[in-house]
Parts: C-alpha cells; structure tokens; sequence
C-alpha cells in the first residue's frame, strides 16, 4: 500500500503538490505521510509571476485564506492579457485575452456575427466588459465579495520567491507536510528499478513508495536518475532565454495594471506584471536571434519609454531549453514542473500545468504499485497531450503576425514551422470560428473561447459565407450590447486595483 511520499524540491511546483495531496489524503483512515526535501542552496527560479483563475481554487482546495495570501505574497490582480504589438507593430497595435468568457458564449456564432456586423471594433472589447476593466485599472470584485468568490473572473500575480515560502509555511503547519532542507546526495533503488530511497548528506536515506521529482530544470530523479529525454520544441517555439528586473513604482500610490502586457520586440517579448510594490518586468528572446546585449538594450528602453526610469538593477539572466519529457511518470518517480518541461512563459501556464499535474496525481493516487502504473499510464496520455496542446496555442500567437521586419518574425510565420495539428485547425477555421468540438476533452488548457481571443486579436478573418446564420444576428446583438452594459456597471461599482489590495491587507475579504 502507498504510504510515504517524498517529494524532492521545494519553490511554487513542490509546495503547491504537497500541499494539494496532503488536503486531499490527510483524513483517509491510512493517512499518508509526506515529506518535501528541499536544497538549502538552491534557490527557486523566481520568476513565474503569472496564474490562471484555476489557482483560486488551488488556494482554496488547500485552506488558505485569501487575504493572508495577499498580504504574504505581495499578490495583485489578473484579469487577462494585452498583447502589444504582435499583429504589425504599429502604435495602435493592441488586443486583449481576457479570462471571463464571451457573453453568449455557445449560444450564438459570435465571431460571424461580430465580423458582419462590427468588423471595425476588437473582437475581445465588443464579446467581453473586461478588456475595458483593465484599461480603467479596475479591481475583479468589490470589497463586500467574499472570498475566492469573483464580480469578474481573475488569477493573480504574485511575488513566486515569497509564494513558495508562504506554501511551505501553510503546509507544515496547517497540513502536516514534514520538511527536510538537506542536499539530495544519490538514488537508491530497488532490484525491480524502483526508487527505493533518496540518499540525503544529514538525514540519511528517506525512503517512500512513490516520487515526485520537483528539482527544476535539472530534473533530478526523471532526467538524470532514470534519463528520460526532453522533447526539444526549439524548432516550433525559438525562444530560449531571459532577461529579469524588478522596477519600482515611481509612487507609493501608483496604478497597478489588472493585466499582464507583452510587448513583442524584434526577436522576443516583453512582460510586464504589477504587484502591490513594484513591477516584474523581463525580456524572453531568442538567442540565435539576438545578442544578451542587444536583449538588455531593448528591456532598458522599454523600462525607460514605460516608467522613466534609466537606472536600473543589472537584469537577472536565464537560459532554458524549450520541451517537455518524453513521459512524465516513470515507475514510481514522477515529475511536476520545470522538472518535466518549460516552453517559454508566454500566457502563464507553467504554474497552470503544475496545479493539473498535481492534481491529477492527487485524485488518482495509486493504492498499490500494480495501480501504479496504470495511473502512469493514464497520467503520461493526458499531459503529453496538454503539453502538446501548450505549444499549438502558444504558436498561434506568433504563426499569424503580419510582422516581417526581422528574421525572428518572418521565421515564426513560416508554414513549414507549424505543428501539424495547429495547421489542421487553421484550414478548419478559415471557414468557421473556433469550437467546443475542437477541444473535446472535459479538461482542456485552453477552451476555444481562447483560441478565439487570440485568433481574431491577431487579425485572422474566416469566410463565413458557406453557413451563414442571418437569424443570429440579433441574438449577437444583444450579446454585444449586454457586454458593453456590464462594462458600464462595473465601471461604476468596482474599485481600482490598488484600492482593493490596500483594504484586503487592512481589513481583509469575507469569508465564504
């Protein structure tokens, strides 16, 4: 029977795993035990800044209560994206992918109708009130909405150094998670090639019945110990490094965006993430495109063109190799986070990734090791697909750029450097919107209501004259029009981002 678990390596990915199994488990009758091994020398990366609204119910699943996150975590706001300068390049090039869901969504073909009736708006700004909530910097909800409860939909962003402390602190204490900080000095197995127990330098051997491998880009245990390959997918996605700084606000009471900005540069993007008393702001490029310098070089004129200001830290550098693993689970070891891979940080969904994989292994958790590899099995289907699923969307914001003024930009809308899955979806979609039926699993990473936001965003237009829908129109009318009273309302009824985080760190949020 499974009893102990040990996971190796701390930071977002290991204590948000640990703190979602030991929620789940640590009432059963044969309660399991849990230790996370954590490196007192190796720092987490620190950079993942960026969630999805799924890390509200992550946060609550595990028993932490809103406001002491924000007060922990020096945590802001998301409600989406606004991407700049991805289409051409032009000072007017901007969209949104906002979180909440178009109104009307599966009722009625909104982008037929939005294209014969309002070619001229933004897509996302006629089918959602939220593009326009982020533009006037407005909060998701009101000071009365308990809570982990939402007026509009939203994520967060989030101090990850300061995140995975306050993780670490809630699991040992609120969840019984035992922590070990000591160097991990080698693998002991069994004849069968099972993980038998991880040889530490003060702690001796720690034994368990089942791994989970949360040592970052180093892969410990899946890569190194048992050599499963990466993936590449530098061929479709080029990116492969970064360029980190922390900014501060010019003021104590400066506006701090509802949204992540990525601004596309001549070989990469720039993003922009506010929190309560600084911005993240970094550079992800390609290096076979453009030199380290010429990458800082653009980071420093977009921080100056942005806030002012020229003096600023020397940028923290990171280099990764964009993929996945060939599996996830192998044996009794698998692995969750940048342990199993990392494309590039392009619409969050690196923390995303770790709250399904862990999850995943928490609702299936094997009873014995013959279940075991049957939950492998299963585990290593879904998240190659997802993971494949991943970098279809994430190409799609670059395959359909109308930029062709350096060779990164021509390169990435070159067909031949197109998954052929994603080109399958465009051929479908010159002549219908994305669907429901593109995306048919019950747990998918993107719906197509994000495909959509991104696809017209950039630009893409489909003939819908094969099956036009004229008794529709209507119908999307009222959709465009209810859209643009919620904006109205909320403008009207919610306070500014700053506004709310400054009351949930004095007085906090109701409790649901």
């Amino acid at each position: 029977m499974l009893r102990r678990i040990v996971i190796v390596g701390g930071g977002s990915a290991g204590w948000l795993t640990a703190g979602l199994i030991a929620a789940e488990h640590r009432a059963a009758p044969a309660a399991l035990h849990i230790t996370l091994i954590e490196s007192p020398d190796v720092a987490p990366i620190g950079v993942g800044e960026g969630t999805w609204p799924s890390m509200r119910d992550t946060l609550r699943r595990i028993g932490v209560a809103e406001s002491d996150f924000f007060r922990a975590c020096d945590a802001a706001f998301k409600q989406g994206s606004r991407f700049n300068g991805w289409v051409d390049g032009s000072a007017d090039d901007s969209y949104f992918h906002p979180f909440s869901l178009p109104q009307g969504y599966g009722e009625v073909d909104l982008p037929a109708q939005w294209q014969a009736q309002h070619p001229q708006r933004a897509f996302a700004d006629l089918v959602s009130y939220q593009p326009l909530l982020c533009v006037q910097g407005r909060a998701p909800k009101q000071v009365v909405t308990p809570e982990y409860a939402a007026v509009a939909n939203y994520g967060y962003h989030l101090d990850a150094g300061k995140f995975g402390l306050f993780l670490r602190q809630h699991c040992q204490e609120k969840l019984g998670v035992h922590y070990v900080a000591d160097h991990v000095l080698s693998v002991v197995s069994h004849d069968n090639g099972d993980i038998a127990a991880l040889r530490t330098q003060q702690h001796g051997d720690i034994e368990a019945e089942l791994f989970i491998d949360c040592t970052g880009m180093q892969s410990l245990l899946l890569g190194q110990h048992y050599g499963v390959p990466l993936v590449p997918q530098q061929h479709v996605l080029y990116n492969d490094a970064a360029l980190a700084v922390q900014v501060p606000y010019p003021a104590d009471d400066y506006p701090i965006a509802s949204h992540t900005c990525s601004t596309a540069q001549s070989a990469g993007w720039i993003w922009d993430i506010g929190l309560p008393t600084r911005r993240g702001v970094g550079h992800v490029y390609a290096s076979r495109y453009i030199s380290d310098d010429q990458a800082e070089a653009e980071l420093r004129a977009y921080i100056a063109r942005t806030s002012g200001q020229t003096d600023i830290a020397t940028p923290r550098k990171l280099r990764f190799n964009p993929g996945y693993r060939e599996k996830f689970w192998h044996r009794n070891c698998v692995a969750i986070g940048l342990s199993a891979g990392f494309i590039e940080p392009l619409e969050a969904s690196a923390l995303a990734i770790v709250e399904m994989s862990a999850a995943m292994v928490s609702e299936e958790l094997p009873a014995t090791r013959a279940a075991m590899d049957i939950v492998a099995k299963r585990f290593n289907e879904a998240f190659t697909y997802r993971w494949e699923r991943v970098i279809d969307f994430l190409k799609l914001h670059y395959v359909l750029s109308q930029r062709r003024d350096t060779a990164y930009w021509r390169d990435n809308t070159d067909p031949a450097k197109v998954p052929e899955r994603l080109q399958e979806l465009l051929t479908l979609w010159q002549h219908r919107a994305p669907s429901r039926s593109d995306f048919y699993r019950i747990e998918e990473v993107f719906p197509s209501a994000s495909y959509q936001y991104i696809l017209y965003g950039m630009g893409f237009r489909s003939d819908f004259s094969r099956a036009p829908k004229p008794q529709e129109a209507a119908m999307a009318d009222g959709y465009f029009h209810e859209a643009a009273s919620l904006a109205r309302k909320m403008l009207g009824a919610l306070p500014d981002n700053r506004a709310l985080i400054h009351h949930i760190k004095r007085h906090g949020l109701q409790k649901i």
